[in-house]
C-alpha cells in the first residue's frame, strides 16, 4: 500500500494501548511519532483483572454508542497473566485485533492475535508455576511421609543484579541462599506481624520472655502497656534467638550443616542505640511516605547496612508500623511499592541471613528479589515498540498474509537478532476462541460446588465473575449486584456436594459456564471418578480436552519473576537473512527451532518475557 494510504490508516485508527510500564513508555512515543493521533491509555501500575472492565473496550452493542467509538487495535504491555487473558477474551468478542508484547533484560516478543486468522492468546495452555512458599509446602510433605527430600530437584532462576541459577540442586543449597532469607521476611514474619495474625505459619508463637521468668502465650499480641520498642526487641529475641535456639537443639537436623547462631538484640544494640532509635520521631518530611531509612539517616539504597544498621531498621519500621499506620495492622499484604515495608523486609532477611552466615544484601538488591523486580533494557524496549507499531499498522491496513510475530534473541540464530516466524492458525481445541467442550474428572460424591468454582471455574479458566448453569437451572452466580436473598442461596449452594445441588450434578451432566465480563462460554462434560493421586493430582479433580499441559513443572521463586511455557517449536520460519526480505513460503520453510512464545504471570514493573530453548517439536499450522 502506499505511503499515503498508510498516513491515512494510521490517522485514522483508535487504539487502545493496555500498560504503560517499560514497553508501554517507549510504546506511547513510538507510536505519537508514526502518526497515530487517538491512542487510548490504561494503566493501573500492576494491572489486575479488576481494573479491566469491558467498558473501557469497544462494546458497539452498548446503548448510544456510534461505531466510530470502537478501537482499531488493542495493543498489550502488561505483566500479569489474568489480566492478559482477560484482554484476549474482550478482544475475541468484540473481534479487535490484540497484538502481544513483552521484554527482559535483552530478550523479547511481539505477536499478533486476529480472530479469524490467527491463534488467540489463550491457544497454548500455560503451565502450573509454583512458588518457594508451595515448594517447601511439598518438602514439608515428604517430610511427613518419611520420604528422602534430598532427592527433590529443584529450579530457582531470578534476574537482575543477584540473578542465580540452582538447577538440579539440594535442598541444603536453597537453604544456604539469600532469597529464602526473603522468602521467610516476607512470607512469614510480615505476614505474621501485619496480616492475619490468626494463620497458621512455621512461625512459633510461644516463647519465654527475655528475662526467662515466665512464658509468653502468644509472642505477636502487643500488650496494651507494652511500648513499641520493648515489643520490637521481643519480636527480635523470638525470631532471631529463640526460634535459632530451638532449630539448634535437633542436633541430628545440623549433622550435616552449618549450624546458624542465635542473635539477640542485646548482643547487637547497646541501651544508647535502643534510646537513640526510639527517640527519633521525625521519620518523614511533608509529602514523603513513612521510611525507618529516612529516620536513620541511610540515604544509599545500595549500600550494604551492617548488621547494627539492620536492627535498628527492624525496631524503627516496627515501631512506625505501630505508631503511624496501626489501622492497616491485621490486613497488610506486602507491596514492593511500600517503602516502610520493604524496609522491614530487607532488615529482617538481613538478620536472618547473618545467623544462617548467608552474605547480607541492600535495600535495592532485596527490593529486586521481594518484589520480583527485573530490570529492563531500555533498548529491547524500544525495539519491541518499534516492532509493535509495525504490526500495527499491519493489521491497520489488513494485511493479514504480512503479520508476523517476532522474536529478540540476546545472541544470533543464523546471524538473526530479530526472529520473524509466521503466526499460527487457531488451535481448535482451544475452549476460549474454538468453544471447544471440556472434560472435567471429578468425585461428584465428595467434591463440593465451592472446590469446583475455585480450582477450575476460577483457577483453571480464569473467570472472574462466573455463572453456572446445569441445563436450564442455574445453580451458582457471582456479583455484587445479586438480591439478598439470592446470593445467600448461591453461598449455601456452595457448601453443598455436586450430587447433591438442587439441579444434581453427576456423571454425564454438562455444565455450562459463563462469564459476563469476559463475554466466555464453556461447556463442560462431568465425569465421576472415585480416586485421584494426591501427588500427581493434588486438585482431586483433572481437567481435559485443552491441549496437554507441560509435563514438567519448575519451580520459580517467590512473585513468579521469571516466566514459564510450554516448549514449542516454531517451523516454516525462514532459513537465511536473504530470505526475510520476501514472504514466508512453504517451499522455502525449514525447521528451524528458535526460543518459544512465553507467557508472563509476575508483580513485576516491567514487562517481562523469558525465552527458552531447545523447543520441543510441535505439529501446529501456519494460519492461511
Amino acid at each position: 500500500m502506499a505511503p499515503g494510504s498508510q498516513l491515512e490508516a494510521v490517522k485514522a485508527a483508535k487504539v487502545l494501548m493496555v500498560g504503560a510500564g517499560g514497553i508501554g513508555c517507549e510504546l506511547l512515543k513510538t507510536l505519537a511519532l508514526s502518526g497515530f493521533e487517538d491512542i487510548h491509555i490504561i494503566d493501573m501500575d500492576t494491572i489486575e483483572v479488576s481494573n479491566l472492565n469491558r467498558q473501557f473496550l469497544f462494546r458497539q452493542s452498548h446503548v448510544g454508542q456510534s461505531k466510530a467509538k470502537q478501537f482499531s487495535v488493542v495493543l498489550n504491555g502488561l505483566d500479569n497473566l489474568d489480566a492478559r487473558r482477560h484482554v484476549n477474551r474482550l478482544c475475541l468478542a468484540a473481534e479487535v485485533p490484540l497484538i502481544e508484547s513483552g521484554t527482559t533484560g535483552f530478550l523479547g516478543q511481539v505477536t499478533v492475535h486476529v480472530k479469524g486468522k490467527t491463534e488467540c492468546y489463550e491457544c497454548q495452555p500455560k503451565p502450573t508455576q509454583w512458588t518457594l512458599p508451595q515448594f517447601w509446602q511439598h518438602v514439608k510433605m515428604d517430610q511427613e511421609k518419611g520420604e528422602d527430600i534430598s532427592v527433590r530437584k529443584f529450579e530457582v532462576a531470578n534476574a537482575g543484579a543477584w540473578r542465580r541459577e540452582l538447577a538440579l540442586k539440594a535442598i541444603p543449597v536453597l537453604l544456604l541462599h539469600f532469597v529464602h532469607s526473603v522468602v521467610w521476611a516476607k512470607d512469614l514474619l510480615f505476614a505474621k506481624l501485619f496480616g492475619d495474625r490468626n494463620q497458621d505459619n512455621d512461625l512459633n508463637v510461644r516463647s519465654s520472655d527475655v528475662d526467662g521468668s515466665k512464658t509468653t502465650e502468644n509472642v505477636f499480641e502487643l500488650s496494651p502497656d507494652e511500648d513499641p520498642i520493648s515489643y520490637g526487641q521481643r519480636i527480635y529475641d523470638h525470631v532471631f534467638g529463640y526460634n535459632i535456639e530451638l532449630a539448634l537443639a535437633n542436633e541430628e537436623t545440623w549433622r550435616n550443616r552449618r549450624k546458624p547462631k542465635a542473635i539477640h538484640i542485646k548482643d547487637v544494640l547497646s541501651e544508647i542505640s535502643f534510646q537513640q532509635n526510639g527517640a527519633l520521631e521525625n521519620c518523614t518530611n511533608e509529602g514523603t511516605s513513612i521510611s525507618a531509612m529516612s529516620t536513620l539517616d541511610l540515604k544509599n539504597p545500595q549500600d550494604v547496612w551492617s548488621l547494627e544498621d539492620n536492627s535498628k531498621v527492624f525496631l524503627e519500621a516496627l515501631r512506625l508500623f505501630i505508631t503511624k499506620r496501626e489501622k492497616e495492622i491485621g490486613s497488610l499484604t506486602f507491596d514492593k511499592d511500600d517503602q516502610l515495608a520493604v524496609e522491614f523486609v530487607t532488615a529482617a532477611a538481613n538478620i536472618r541471613a547473618s545467623s544462617f552466615g548467608i552474605p547480607m544484601h541492600s535495600f535495592f538488591e532485596t527490593k529486586g528479589i521481594a518484589g520480583n523486580i527485573v530490570h529492563a533494557v531500555a533498548t529491547t524496549n524500544a525495539i519491541i515498540a518499534g516492532l509493535i507499531v509495525i504490526e500495527a499498522i499491519k493489521v491497520l491496513q489488513n494485511d493479514f498474509r504480512s503479520y508476523r510475530m517476532t522474536y529478540c534473541l540476546e545472541h544470533p540464530s543464523k546471524k538473526l537478532l530479530l526472529m520473524p516466524v509466521e503466526p499460527f492458525e487457531a488451535n481448535k481445541s482451544c475452549y476460549v476462541c474454538s468453544e471447544t467442550p471440556l472434560l472435567l474428572e471429578i468425585n461428584t460424591q465428595t467434591s463440593k460446588l465451592c472446590d469446583f468454582v475455585e480450582k477450575i471455574v476460577r483457577n483453571k479458566l480464569g473467570m472472574n465473575l462466573p455463572l453456572i448453569m446445569n441445563g436450564s437451572n442455574l445453580i451458582f452466580e457471582a456479583g455484587d449486584d445479586l438480591e439478598e436473598d439470592v446470593a445467600a442461596n448461591y453461598m449455601q449452594n456452595l457448601n453443598k456436594v455436586l450430587a447433591e445441588l438442587p439441579s444434581p450434578v453427576t456423571s454425564g451432566t454438562v455444565l455450562t459456564v459463563e462469564d459476563l465480563q469476559q463475554e466466555l462460554t464453556c461447556n463442560i462434560n462431568i465425569k465421576h471418578r472415585e480416586e485421584f493421586d494426591e501427588e500427581k493430582e493434588p486438585d482431586g479433580m483433572v481437567l481435559s480436552g485443552w491441549l496437554e499441559r507441560a509435563k514438567d513443572d519448575q519451580l520459580l521463586s517467590n512473585g513468579q519473576s521469571t516466566l514459564l511455557g510450554t516448549k514449542r517449536k516454531i517451523s516454516e520460519a525462514q532459513e537465511s537473512s536473504e530470505n526475510l526480505a520476501r514472504p514466508f513460503s512453504e517451499t522455502n520453510a525449514a525447521n528451524q527451532e528458535i526460543p518459544q512464545q512465553i507467557d508472563d504471570n509476575n508483580d513485576d514493573d516491567e514487562d517481562m518475557v523469558m525465552l527458552d530453548g531447545p523447543p520441543e517439536a510441535s505439529k501446529k499450522k501456519r494460519f492461511k
